[in-house]
């Protein structure tokens, strides 16, 4: 695994005109549009400091460290949903500020983005990179001693998780959260991919969620059952959409009572 990362603190300029030094084929996320949402989160930051962790192949990106009690050595990797930050409003902020109030360690990814105006299936050209940003985390977690990790993924960003946990023998994670995880044409491979993975799974999602996440409630609990003795927890939100605007508080309470649960 990687063993490369920069400490919060250090200047967003200097940090881009590194990143300039790479090769403009390093990496097919929008560099750009990485390098806007990073100003726009770190100018608007009121809790957590900004950490930029480098990949496995070179390209920079922002992440969110919102410490809590470091001694328990637990700690939760936020992952946001197509095309945003990781201080996304919606789902991933909540549960930032949420569990920071429980003392629970949070690092939130900027994962690979396209432009605006990119069509879903385009974000397949990104999955490759995905293994490198959740392994630089991972590193950086586990050397500052935090020992119980438990991926929190959204959307997209689920896809991203159980892809990355389907195809990797790690024990650097604990458990898993996917939140509102489809499986439509763009994503046709994530019931293979959650079939995959070897840890414990909360399956979270609203009654009011995207239609290609409700047609494929059966077949993820389907999947979830794929693992022999592996636990698979499906849970719906009544009245919850996609985003659980208005629904934080559930939001918020099934992911904590998941993650005492893996403690005990």
């Amino acid at each position: 695994m990687l063993k490369t990362f920069l400490k919060p603190g250090l200047l967003l300029s200097a940090l881009l005109a590194v990143s300039t030094l790479n090769p403009v084929n390093a990496t097919n996320s929008d560099v750009a549009k990485e390098s806007r949402w990073a100003e726009q989160v770190i100018d608007g930051l009121l809790d957590g400091d900004e950490l930029w962790l480098i990949d496995d192949i070179g390209h920079e990106f922002l992440s969110v460290l919102t410490e809590g009690d470091k001694s328990s050595g637990r700690a939760v990797v936020l992952v946001h949903g197509i095309g945003v930050h990781p201080n996304w409003p919606d789902v991933i902020y909540p549960l930032r500020a949420g569990l920071l109030e429980q003392e629970i360690t949070t690092l939130s990814l900027q994962m690979p983005i396209l432009a605006n105006d990119a069509d879903e299936r385009e974000y397949g050209l990104l999955f490759p990179e995905v293994p490198g940003r959740f392994e630089a985390a991972l590193d950086y977690l586990d050397d500052e001693g935090y020992k119980n990790i438990t991926l929190v993924a959204h959307s997209l960003g689920a896809s991203m998780a159980t892809y990355y946990l389907s195809q990797t023998d790690t024990n650097a994670v604990d458990s898993v959260v996917i939140i509102g995880m489809g499986a439509g044409n763009a994503f046709s491979k994530n019931i293979e991919s959650l079939a995959k993975v070897g840890i414990p799974v909360l399956d979270l999602y609203g009654s009011q969620d995207l239609e290609s996440v409700l047609n494929s409630v059966e077949q993820r609990a389907a999947a979830g059952k794929k693992q022999p003795g592996r636990q698979y927890r499906q849970v719906r939100v009544e009245g919850a959409n996609h985003f659980f605007q208005g629904h934080e508080d559930a939001l918020l309470r099934n992911v904590i009572e998941w993650l005492e649960a893996q403690q005990n």
